[in-house]
């Protein structure tokens, strides 16, 4: 009798699923748990680091761990079978060896409790036929091993009878395989006598190496884990050493972006990332450089036109002088020189009042622009600059007296007679002033010197908000001031370029009566109030302009504007509008 191969089947070690329910933290643990996930956001260098490092982790633990209990699964299997079945093939020997061949019943179970008595503590049967040719089957465990709980394919392959020959010497062979009963592993063999005799089965419980194999999965698992947490850990530093040179070089850009050139990096080591510290110091330098050369250049220019402008004056005070005696004497003058005396005239103003224009940009250009604060009764401040202008004829006025905001007189003055001006000059009458107050809202503003979107306005009282404005704070109330014409209106093209300087609608349309000037003076005038103007086209035609004023301006920071502020730009809109 020889030990052969498993003819078929085996055990099945079930796998056990722990499941964890979490728990209610307090404050501290929210808190903690939000601040995670603000440093792990998705999109984060460090969280794909931290995950790749586990991953790498998991998939090197997992594999390690899943070889090493497949190994020791089989080690454990191998060894436990191999002694039952060595030391069944030897019970089942020596106990049957005294047998006769045809033993009673009660023989053949005083050699199955001879053989369940050994070392293995395994439960056995044993079938025979006694003399009256009677089949007989002795087990020690009757709940546990009969002839009807041995798989069938055991039995056949038991009772089976080989050919012998040279690569076969024995006729049966010991069989083998596993199997579950109430969910515990058992291992089942079976063999015949050779020459005759009974045949014995066993069934060995495999309890023990399920629980040994059970801990050392866990044990793995537990490794697994704590293998991970290691990783992540190690990816946490490893991101921080990383990513803390890049964070100071985010951190600086974010510096050199809002103005601050000085900003340079400190840097230390040979790698990459200090060549890249190097290439940002570098750069920043650059850029300093070329910034200070452009201020350089700029407050140059502003200079030169600031005294090109002062200069200016003087000349331009004596020739308005003879412009005026000239202009007395018109009618006087010969027919044919009163139209290149009237054209004298009417350059002179335009010169006189592009001169007062470029000083005023100079001041705004150069930070000097100040505000000189007083209540005023709006109404009473419009219907005055409209009479100034003898505008009365051509302008229809729409205000409450009674409306007191306190702001500068004289530059609420400049952005009337320009907004008005400039209606009278490229829209069509009539022309007509809303004065309004409304709630202030935050808005989303664009650049209000890019002019505002075209969007529909009423100048009829609560009419809806321009929602493209500045200078508005949550809470109370606002200026309004809307000047609409019933011309016909700005083309969309020319619409975010309404206040830039010296803009022209039309390249053909070289020169013209303004200088260009004046509607970008009048939002500079309002963007120092904390307001802003917007343009847009009314629905029913024409353009309207809406100048919005916080009711108290804010102060000014120091002293009052230079005394050569005091003189007043004339209202003028830019060349070609329209």
């Amino acid at each position: 009798m020889t030990a052969g191969t498993p003819h078929g089947g085996g055990s099945g070690e079930g796998e056990q699923e722990t499941g964890g329910g979490g728990t209610s933290g307090g404050r501290l643990v929210l808190r903690l748990l939000r601040r995670a996930a603000g440093l792990l956001r998705l999109t984060s260098l460090r969280l794909r680091l931290v995950v790749v490092f586990a991953l790498v982790a998991l998939t090197a633990a997992v594999s390690a761990s899943g070889i090493a209990y497949w190994l020791n699964r089989n080690t454990v299997l191998d060894r436990t079978q191999n002694a039952a079945l060595k030391d069944f093939r030897k019970s089942l020997e020596d106990s049957t060896h005294s047998l006769p061949l045809r033993p009673r019943c009660s023989e053949l179970q005083d050699a199955a409790r001879q053989m369940a008595a050994g070392p293995q503590n395994y439960t056995v049967l044993l079938i025979g036929v006694d003399s009256a040719g009677k089949e007989c089957a002795a087990t020690t465990d009757k709940n546990l091993l009969t002839l009807q709980t041995i798989p069938q394919s055991l039995r056949n392959a038991v009772d089976q009878v080989r050919p012998v020959d040279e690569n076969n010497p024995s006729p049966h062979h010991l069989y083998w395989q596993r199997k579950e009963v109430g969910g515990v592993p058992y291992l089942v063999a079976g063999a015949q006598v050779i020459g005759g005799g009974p045949t014995g089965y066993m069934m060995k419980s495999l309890a023990t190496e399920r629980q040994d194999l059970t801990s050392l999965g866990w044990s793995l698992g537990i490794a697994t884990a704590l293998a991970l947490v290691g990783s992540a850990l190690l990816a946490q530093a490893a991101a921080t050493t990383v990513l803390r040179p890049v964070q100071r070089l985010g951190y600086a850009a974010r510096q050199l972006g809002e103005g601050r050139l000085d900003t340079r990096l400190r840097v230390t080591g040979t790698d990459e990332l200090a060549d890249l510290s190097r290439t940002f110091n570098r750069t920043a330098e650059r850029l300093q450089q070329r910034v200070e050369e452009l201020s350089g250049r700029e407050a140059a220019s502003r200079r030169f036109v600031a005294d090109m402008s002062h200069e200016l004056r003087t000349p331009l005070t004596a020739i308005t002088a003879v412009t005026e005696v000239l202009e007395e004497e018109a009618d006087s003058l010969d027919p044919m020189i009163a139209p290149a005396v009237q054209l004298v005239v009417s350059e002179t103003r335009r010169l006189n009042d592009l001169v007062e224009n470029l000083m005023e940009v100079t001041r705004f250009d150069a930070g000097t622009a100040r505000l000189v604060l007083d209540h005023v009764d709006v109404a009473d401040q419009v219907t005055a600059c409209i009479d100034a202008r003898a505008w009365l004829d051509a302008v229809e006025l729409d205000a409450d007296r009674g409306t007191m905001v306190r702001l500068d007189p004289r530059r609420l003055d400049v952005i009337l007679a320009n907004l008005i001006g400039n209606a009278l000059k490229h829209g069509g009458s009539p022309v007509r002033v809303s004065v309004r107050t409304e709630p202030a809202e935050p808005t989303a503003a664009v650049p209000a010197a890019d002019g505002a979107e075209p969007v529909a306005e009423e100048s009829a009282p609560g009419g809806d908000a321009d929602p493209f404005e500045r200078g508005r704070e949550p809470g109370g109330e606002q200026l309004v001031i809307r000047v609409r014409d019933h011309g016909p209106g700005i083309p969309e093209e020319v619409l975010p370029h309404v206040f830039d300087r010296f803009y022209k609608a039309s390249a053909s349309r070289p020169r013209s009566e303004g200088s260009g000037l004046g509607l970008s003076i009048a939002q500079e005038n309002a963007h120092i109030h904390g307001g802003g103007i917007s343009a847009a086209n009314h629905p029913e035609g024409g353009a309207v302009f809406t100048l919005r004023l916080p009711m108290d301006a804010p102060r000014p920071d120091d002293g009052d504007e230079p005394a050569d502020g005091g003189e007043r730009p004339k209202g003028e809109g830019p060349e070609g509008r329209r």
